[in-house]
Formats: C-alpha cells, sequence, structure tokens
C-alpha cells in the first residue's frame, strides 16, 4: 500500500472564524483579529507595564523600549527633517505593529496578519491620505510642485509630471504589496520545507531528506526573522519619505 504525504502551504493564510465555520463577515471574529488584537497588548505590555518602573539600570522590557522609541525617532528626525517630529507617535505605532505582527506570526501555531494585502493595505491607504492631506494643509496649492520637475528641460516637464504623478499614487499599492508579499513568500517557503521533514516515516529516502529539510527550516527561520524586522524597518522609512515629501515638496 502506498501512503501519500499530502500538504497546502497556503492553507496556513486562511483567514478563519474563532468560533464555528461560517461564513466570515467583517464584524466575524476570527484569527486574523485574535492575532492584531495580541499584538496590540503586547505593545501595551511592553510600553506600559515593562516601562511603570522605570530605572537608571533598565529592566530587558524598559531598554527594548528605549531602544525602539530612539531608533525610530532618529529615523524620523533623519529622514522628515525635525518639523516631522510632531508625526513620531503614528510612525512609531506603524513600526511597532507591524513588526510585532511579524514576529508573533513566527510562533507555532501563530498567524501572521501581515501577510494579508487587506491589513498591508489599510497601512498603506493610511500612511497615503495622511500624507497627502498634510502636504495640503502645510503647503496648500504648493503641494503639487512634488509633481513639477523644476530642474528638468521645459519640455519634458509635462511628461515627467504626469509620471511622477501615476508614481504618487502607486504608493499604497507597492508600500503593501512589498510587505505582504514579503511575509507570505517566507512563510510558504518554510511550510514546503517542513513538508518534507515527516518523509522519514514513509520511506528509506526520508532518512537523507529529512535532516537537510531540518536544515533548511532552521536556515529559513534565521532569514524570516531578520525579514520580520526588515519589511518592518522598510515600510516605516518610506512612511518618513512620503511626510518629508509632504512637508518639503519643493525639497
Amino acid at each position: 500500500m502506498r501512503s501519500e504525504l499530502t500538504f497546502h502551504p497556503m492553507d496556513q493564510f486562511i483567514v478563519k472564524p474563532l468560533f464555528g465555520d461560517g461564513p466570515v463577515h467583517w464584524y466575524t471574529p476570527t484569527n486574523a483579529t485574535l492575532w492584531m488584537a495580541i499584538a496590540v497588548l503586547a505593545i501595551f505590555f511592553m510600553l506600559v507595564i515593562g516601562t511603570r518602573g522605570r530605572a537608571v539600570v533598565p529592566s530587558r522590557a524598559q531598554s527594548i523600549a528605549e531602544l525602539s522609541y530612539g531608533f525610530i525617532h532618529k529615523m524620523v528626525e533623519d529622514v522628515a527633517g525635525k518639523d516631522a517630529l510632531k508625526f513620531f507617535p503614528y510612525i512609531f505605532t506603524v513600526f511597532l505593529f507591524i513588526v510585532f505582527s511579524n514576529f508573533l506570526g513566527l510562533l507555532p501555531r501563530g498567524f501572521t496578519t501581515t501577510s494579508h494585502i487587506a491589513v498591508t493595505g489599510l497601512l498603506a491607504i493610511a500612511v497615503f491620505v495622511a500624507v497627502t492631506v498634510i502636504g495640503f494643509v502645510k503647503n496648500g496649492a504648493g503641494f503639487l510642485s512634488l509633481f513639477w520637475v523644476a530642474s528638468a528641460p521645459l519640455a519634458l516637464r509635462p511628461i515627467l509630471a504626469i509620471i511622477e504623478i501615476i508614481s504618487y499614487f502607486v504608493r499604497p499599492v507597492s508600500h503593501s504589496i512589498r510587505l505582504a508579499g514579503n511575509m507570505m513568500a517566507g512563510h510558504a517557503v518554510m511550510k514546503v520545507f517542513a513538508a518534507f521533514a515527516p518523509l522519514i516515516l514513509f520511506s528509506g529516502v526520508g532518512i537523507a531528506v529529512t535532516p537537510l529539510s531540518i536544515l533548511a527550516i532552521t536556515a529559513m527561520y534565521g532569514l524570516e526573522v531578520l525579514v520580520a524586522f526588515i519589511q518592518a524597518y522598510v515600510f516605516t522609512i518610506l512612511t518618513c519619505v512620503y511626510l518629508r515629501d509632504a512637508l518639503h515638496p519643493a525639497h
């Protein structure tokens, strides 16, 4: 009798109701909403509970909170300028939510909410709308100078303006797909390698394949830990770049 091993690496991204097996509506509690809530609670415990007893010699939670705060604060100041620091709380919140969601998705039985374009798309659209509103509120019609390349030859400026407008409205698409695509791809590859590990139970070939698959999973997991932070960093620094364009469109 032939034994077969069937696996579906994309099943880990299915959004399921927490209670029952019915359809998923906008108000249905799902595994995605559960893990987003866990991310918010983890951030709360780190920033509020972990730093409640601040000391000269910081605890681990206080050290992580202070390092995170200083890291993003310097990023906002260096990339977008000192006048962008008033928007630091929002950018800091976005960074923490993404980085916690990414790392929680690496836990056994965890769910990576940032692998869904619905989540990353909403974050990207919120950034897009916010920086656009800020740009017009601060600069008025002068914000449109962002699309007018004054340094280019006059004949090319209208063409470049069209290209700049298109690229501007594509920002939320690239901003969201980059994060969701990287998180989904890494987890899918790990699931594929993990599917080869039980082959040792089914055939002699598994004796050679299983150790290699375990090494591959270990290497991929280490890479995904790095990617989880890098993707949060990239999303945040792009947010700072877009904010800089809104505050200084003619820069």
